[in-house]
């Protein structure tokens, strides 16, 4: 089935509402093992009845070998005058190691794109003063969606990077040219905006750092979200729910130091009926995390598969009002909003499944969770 043309950017097929929309997918080589862009295409594209062609969407790991210690801006431009202002302000902050246009291939399905830019950067220590410099990177990232007219910032982490615009997503696969790149780590997005217009900037995935995010639902909470954010100098401008999940993210885990299952009750906190039925020791910390950061609480339908340069997270709000579904086989973990679009690229899984409503479904790096005495990560 496929949404007819004249219905591509409404709500309604049959008269009936489309309650499930957007298609996510990530696969992890828990190995660091290579895949080319080819498969996440593949997969995203087996769920093309969850999207629009209002935008489309991938973040790969692994992909700048040759400058993974360099911080990797991929910047969208309106107009030639924001290329030339954001330029200055990266000589002004950064040491650019390399300045190029994103190759992309002008014959695939995607229209009236930004100029579309990247950027290998190094830190110089002299520029950070009294802040570190994964705070100074994003500072400075924020500073030029906010004030910088016309740029943005799409991705600034180490060794990856996202590749976002409208169109649907397979066609933004191809229009990028992913089957170039190779990376241990994909995530995709096809979108089917709700609340929010379709835009290159709002495209998913949304990034920060190594973070990107991807997203299907919608957060009655976000304006709550975004003034608590705020508060810890994170500014919302890219008008979509989904900006306000990656900055939590950044907030709590890299901040804050938060391990996954103390965030699974921040984001998606059980009832307080729930809390009172918990034994004390879980009570006591469940109630402190809804107390602290009640703000930061998510309303709404939503799942996200959530990414760094170690680890993949899966979670869905408490009631699972939007689907998602994990597999393995192998090295590779998972995580999809449908069975069908895992086994386009892996037709047997060892192990399919899906995970309880509002508890994450994490995996790491073999040699990351080696590190912590652990064989291997995976919670569902």
């Amino acid at each position: 089935m496929s949404f007819p043309k004249h219905l591509s950017s409404s709500w309604q097929l049959h008269g009936e509402k489309i309650i499930a929309a957007c298609g996510l997918i990530g696969f992890m080589n828990r190995d660091k093992s290579l895949t080319d862009g080819s498969d996440i295409i593949k997969a995203i594209a087996n769920m093309k009845e969850r999207s629009n062609g209002l935008g489309g969407g991938f973040a790969g790991y692994g992909i700048y070998p040759d400058h993974a210690d360099q911080y990797a801006f991929h910047l969208m431009y309106m107009d030639e005058s924001a290329r030339v202002t954001t330029e200055e302000f990266l000589h002004e902050h950064f040491s650019i190691v390399a300045a190029e246009i994103i190759p992309t291939d002008p014959t695939a399905h995607v229209h009236n794109p930004p100029l579309l830019w990247r950027y290998f950067v190094d830190v110089e220590a002299a520029s950070v003063v009294n802040e570190d410099e994964s705070d100074y990177v994003v500072r400075l990232s924020l500073e030029v969606n906010d004030r910088i007219e016309g740029a943005f910032v799409s991705s600034c982490g180490k060794n990856m990077g996202i590749f976002k615009g409208v169109g649907y997503p397979e066609d933004v696969g191809e229009f990028f040219r992913l089957y170039d790149y190779k990376g241990y780590t994909w995530l995709s997005h096809g979108r089917f905006p709700t609340n929010t217009q379709g835009w290159w900037g709002g495209c998913h995935p949304f990034g920060l750092l190594d973070w990107a995010v991807v997203h299907n639902g919608e957060l009655s909470s976000y304006g709550t979200n975004m003034r608590h954010l705020e508060m810890y100098d994170y500014k919302c401008t890219l008008m979509t729910d989904t900006e306000v999940v990656a900055y939590t993210i950044d907030l709590l885990m890299r901040k804050h130091g938060l391990p996954i299952e103390m965030v699974e009750k921040v984001i998606a906190s059980p009832l307080w009926e729930a809390i009172d039925r918990m034994p004390e020791d879980e009570r006591v910390v469940t109630e402190a995390l809804r107390r602290v950061y009640g703000p930061l609480l998510f309303n709404g339908p939503f799942s996200f598969i959530i990414a760094d340069s170690e680890r993949m997270i899966g979670i869905t709000d408490r009631i699972r009002l939007r689907p998602l579904v994990v597999a393995t086989h192998g090295p590779t973990y998972y995580l999809s909003s449908e069975e069908a679009s895992i086994r386009e690229i892996c037709p047997e899984p060892e192990q399919i499944w899906m995970p309880r409503g509002g508890q994450a479904a994490a995996t790491e790096l073999y040699e990351t969770a080696k590190t912590t005495n652990k064989e291997e990560v995976v919670t569902g």
